[in-house]
């Protein structure tokens, strides 16, 4: 019997706000362009994204008024919860499981605090029972899709037959800041969306799509790669170097590195399924991997048509993958705080 983990359902959801890229420079410069001499030097990267339109959990208007920690932390809540329901059910139902049916639940999420965790908050409306595993993960950031993926796929191989939900979850628009006058923010506010996704995971019987093997890297001394700064206001966003040049210069070996530990030789990838943090980061994978320019067609469109959600991001582009038909291998890749690589390979039957 093969005890490693299938990939049962796949689901992915959005807040209600649907906001085009061109009404969100709008909205940037009649907040920041007056304080900020160098916003309009910056502003040809809302152009530059290659996204089209992003999801928000609050209505534009929220957004132009400036907001402390308790405010983003009710409106995390709210949105948050409504969001966790809506694609938990999604996966769950597509699993042709009921709530009660799953036995342990991973939720990935670093832009808003909760405790109670959201998973916690919302097991009485979802209907989980009161013997559920809590697995609540914070501070992945990016990288949370995939590490996420990783971890549960861990916890449904120990315990064979049992589902477990994997919930990555993240409201990015939250944190966006009106004090900090920064080619960061501008940056964060170019490429930023809301949405979540779901995954039911399951061990021991059959299963198209599996979880063969996981792999990290953590580079050290990158602290100050990406991250939060937390003040009273609430978080900021750190962008100290410039990530494209890092994911070009880092990642080809980092993922060589991974694939040999997996044991796995990298002619063996029929398709790697990477975060998309934006259209310089899509170049630079495309180099870092040696692919051809335009291979991550998938991720494009997905940046495109939601922005970088950051931990969720990459299954939208593998639930994309999956519609279309998986190969026979993939590999996961995603990059975060850490800073780390994170690596998931699906083996998928036909």
């Amino acid at each position: 019997m093969d005890h490693t983990a299938a990939l049962v359902s796949l689901a992915t959801s959005v807040p209600p706000h649907l906001f085009h890229q061109g009404e969100i420079l709008k909205a940037a410069r009649a907040v920041m362009a007056d304080r900020y001499s160098q916003f309009e030097t910056l502003a040809s990267l809302f152009a530059n994204t290659g996204i089209r339109h992003r999801y928000g959990v609050k209505p534009m208007e929220w957004y132009l008024e400036r907001r402390g920690w308790p405010e983003r932390t009710q409106a995390f809540l709210e949105g948050a919860e409504s969001l966790f329901l809506d694609v938990a059910r999604k996966a769950i139902a597509s699993a042709d499981l009921a709530p009660a049916d799953i036995d342990t639940v991973v939720t990935v999420c670093s832009t808003g605090i909760a405790t109670p965790t959201l998973e916690a908050r919302v097991a009485s409306k979802l209907g989980f029972r009161t013997d559920i595993s809590r697995v609540p993960i914070f501070g992945l950031g990016c990288a949370g899709g995939v590490s996420g993926l990783s971890i549960a796929s861990r916890l449904a191989q120990a315990r064979p037959g049992t589902n477990v939900l994997l919930v990555a979850l993240e409201l990015c628009t939250l944190a966006v800041r009106h004090d900090e006058l920064t080619k960061a923010n501008v940056v964060a506010a170019s490429l930023f969306g809301d949405g979540a996704a779901a995954v039911v995971l399951r061990a021991g019987d059959g299963g198209a799509t599996r979880i063969e093997a996981t792999g990290e890297k953590l580079w050290p001394d990158t602290l100050d790669v990406m991250g939060w700064s937390v003040d009273p206001e609430g978080f900021g966003v750190i962008f100290q170097r410039t990530i494209p040049d890092f994911v070009r210069d880092n990642l080809g070996p980092a993922v060589a590195e991974i694939l040999a530990r997996m044991e796995l030789p990298i002619d063996d990838i029929d398709r790697f399924v990477c975060h998309p943090g934006g259209t310089k980061v899509i170049v630079a994978l495309e180099r870092a991997l040696a692919l051809d320019q335009g291979a991550l067609d998938q991720e494009r469109e997905v940046i495109a048509d939601y922005g970088n959600m950051s931990a969720p991001t990459v299954l939208f582009v593998l639930e994309r993958l999956r519609a279309h038909g998986l190969p026979k291998r993939s590999l996961l890749t995603s990059l975060g705080p850490g800073f780390t690589a994170s690596c998931v390979a699906l083996r998928h039957a036909a």
